[in-house]
This record gives structure tokens, C-alpha cells and sequence, in this order.
């Protein structure tokens, strides 16, 4: 099957470094990193949830000031009838936990504003991101598993072709019915979020701190250095710090560790005190988000507070990140330059998350 990929080395639709003067410009892909995605939704409704608790202290706490000790006087001498004191109101309750272990499917599409639809008469987008977030049954810990958006691998209905083409002929039921497929485990929500709301997600957050292990410069757009060590990233510098991949001698491997790297900080601040205790920030990273993220029908604003309040005990040190093992480069029969599954990794993978001892297997990577 025909993917929207054009053949050839530099066929996943990247800048090319010089690709300019005298040939056609090739269409920039929007690569979104996930960490708005799972930063963002798997919170959001612990936004909320913070914001009726802060909102309803706050309330009640000017209604008791504000009501008179005793009865003042007026002009006349006589006295004005106290105002009633209205009930303080209840404290908010928190939702009913969510059935754990889950697994969730995160979707960071390049579709952009005036994108023609494709072939299919869906949105003409790929799926530039994915990962799958297991989130364990002792709700303390979180893994995700990035996967390769190159990984030649059987779409169901349309035969074999790179994952992030899903998206494009079946939408995010499609996608998420691949991945099922990959691993043999049943996914129970899915996130997507594009380019202008990574864009939005990360100006409304004030920006991300992360420790940039490599120096380098981007070779698109507005080609942004990158100092190793501590930066800030947000907007376009985010943009451009979780895209590149031609700096880097392995490539694309380099560019999903630094999409790890960014979700990686952006949860520490998301769920630092002081964004939960911020009303200001709390409504605007809601209000953004509400406009840029597409969930599953299940999973409405009930589901995402029941969903954070599962995880009020998950620890940054207890979230695992890591990359589905693949087995090297190669070349599809259509001249795709494509990444090979490892067919017995991801066997493996699959395997764990069913018994929900996905953080058993991840400490044997590297070994």
C-alpha cells in the first residue's frame, strides 16, 4: 500500500538541511512532540478539579470576612439588619477513581489550517508522534513507549505500510486498531493534538527548562541553536528543539529522546505546586487546550478528573520513558525508506503490558 510518504531516503516529508534554490520545496512536516498531549489531558481535568478547590477556599473565605461581628449603626441610631451568612460552600469531592492498569494512545498530527483533506476525505494528516502511555495498576507509575513513525507494520484493511499512515486513511480509530494490533493489547483512550496547539500549549505553560545533552542548530525554519545544558524552550524554539533530527548522527533516534526529554520536563511543571495552585495559569493552559486536543468519545471531563485523581501519587522518578526496539533500516518494495519491527521486542512489549509489568521489562533495556 501506497503511503502518503514519497519514496526515497528523505521520504518522511522533514526540511531537508539546503533543500532550496531550484527544486521544489518539500511539504514541512509539523512534528508535534506529545508532551503537550499527555501533559495536558491526562491533567486537565486535575486543572479543573484544583481550580473549584482554589476558587471555592477563596469564596469562602471573603464571605466569612465580609460578614459583620455585630450590627452597625446608621445616621438614625438604629441599627441595620446583619446580612444573612450564606452557607460556606461544600468541599469539592474528589472523582471516583479510574480502572487501572490503562493504556492511552498519544497522537501528535502535522495537520495544519487549509490542509486539503486526503484521498480518504479525512483531515490530510499523519501521525508524526505516537506513543503509548501504560499507566500501572498501583496508580505510581507511568511508563510511555515511543514508537519509531518510520516502523513498517501491518494497518488493518490496507496492508503493510510506515505506522504514522494510519491517521491518514482511518483517523484515530484506525491508529489506535494498529497499534492494538501491534502489541495485541486493547487500548482505552486515545489524545491528539497538532502543530498550532503544541505551539499554544507550550506559550500558555510560560515555557519549559530542559538539559539540552547536545549542542546543535536546526536546519529549518528559523534554524534556532540549542546550547547544551539548561535552555528554555517554548513556541517556535520548542518547535524547532523537538524536530530536528538532521544534527544528529542517529537521526530520528536522537529526535524522539528529545521529545522524551521535553514531556519528560514539561509534567514536572504541569504538575508542580506552582502551576496546580495558579488560577491564572490553571485557565489558561485549560482554555488552550480545550481548542487544540481531540480525545476519544469516553473520555469527557468526568473521565480525565477520575483519570488524574488515579494518579495523585505518581512521582516524576516513577515515569519511564522509552523507544520500542526496532531491528535497523530498510527499504519497502515501493522504495520507501522504512525502520524494520522487532518483531520478538514487541512481542515482548505487548506481553508485559498484559500482566502489567511493563517497569520489569523496561529495566532490562540497556542490560
Amino acid at each position: 500500500m501506497k503511503s502518503r510518504n514519497s519514496p526515497g531516503a528523505g521520504d518522511d516529508g522533514d526540511p531537508a538541511p539546503g533543500a532550496n534554490g531550484g527544486t521544489k520545496p518539500k511539504r514541512t512536516v509539523r512534528n508535534v512532540i506529545l508532551a503537550a498531549l499527555l501533559g495536558i489531558a491526562l491533567v486537565a481535568g486535575g486543572f479543573l478539579f484544583s481550580l473549584a478547590q482554589i476558587w471555592n477556599t477563596q469564596t469562602a473565605k471573603t464571605e466569612i470576612s465580609a460578614a459583620p461581628q455585630s450590627p452597625a449603626e446608621t445616621a438614625t441610631g438604629k441599627p441595620t439588619p446583619s446580612p444573612s451568612k450564606k452557607p460556606a460552600p461544600k468541599p469539592v469531592k474528589p472523582p471516583p477513581p479510574a480502572k487501572l492498569p490503562m493504556n492511552i494512545l498519544l497522537i501528535g498530527s502535522d495537520h495544519r489550517k487549509g490542509d486539503p483533506p486526503a484521498p480518504s476525505g479525512l483531515p490530510n494528516q499523519r501521525a508524526d508522534v505516537l506513543m503509548l502511555v501504560h499507566l500501572a495498576a498501583d496508580g505510581k507509575h507511568a511508563y510511555g513507549i515511543s514508537m519509531m513513525r518510520d516502523l513498517w507494520v501491518p494497518i488493518p484493511g490496507y496492508g503493510e505500510a510506515k505506522i504514522n499512515s494510519a491517521l491518514e486513511q482511518g483517523g484515530m480509530p484506525l491508529a489506535v486498531r494498529t497499534v492494538e494490533s501491534l502489541f495485541g493489547q486493547k487500548i482505552q483512550h486515545a489524545v491528539m493534538i497538532d502543530f498550532e496547539g503544541f505551539r499554544g500549549i507550550t506559550e500558555a505553560l510560560g515555557g519549559v527548562e530542559v538539559d539540552n545533552p547536545v549542542e546543535f542548530t536546526a536546519s529549518f525554519d528559523t534554524h534556532q541553536h540549542f546550547p547544551a545544558g539548561v535552555i528554555k524552550l517554548q513556541g517556535q524554539r520548542a518547535l524547532e528543539f523537538v524536530r530536528e533530527r538532521y544534527s544528529f548522527a542517529d537521526g530520528d533516534f536522537h529526535r524522539v529522546s528529545n521529545q522524551q526529554l521535553f514531556l519528560r520536563s514539561t509534567l514536572a511543571k504541569l504538575l508542580s505546586a506552582r502551576t496546580l495552585t495558579n488560577p491564572v495559569t490553571l485557565y489558561r493552559l485549560v482554555n488552550t487546550a480545550s481548542k487544540y486536543i481531540t480525545v476519544d468519545k469516553g473520555l469527557n471531563a468526568t473521565g480525565l478528573a477520575s483519570l488524574v485523581y488515579s494518579l495523585r501519587n505518581v512521582r516524576m522518578q516513577d515515569a519511564v520513558f522509552f523507544t520500542l526496539p526496532t531491528a535497523g533500516f530498510g527499504t519497502s518494495t515501493d522504495g520507501q525508506s522504512i525502520i524494520l519491527p522487532d518483531y520478538g521486542a514487541t512481542a515482548a512489549v505487548g506481553a508485559a503490558l498484559g500482566k502489567d509489568r511493563l517497569g520489569q521489562y523496561a529495566a532490562t533495556l540497556g542490560k
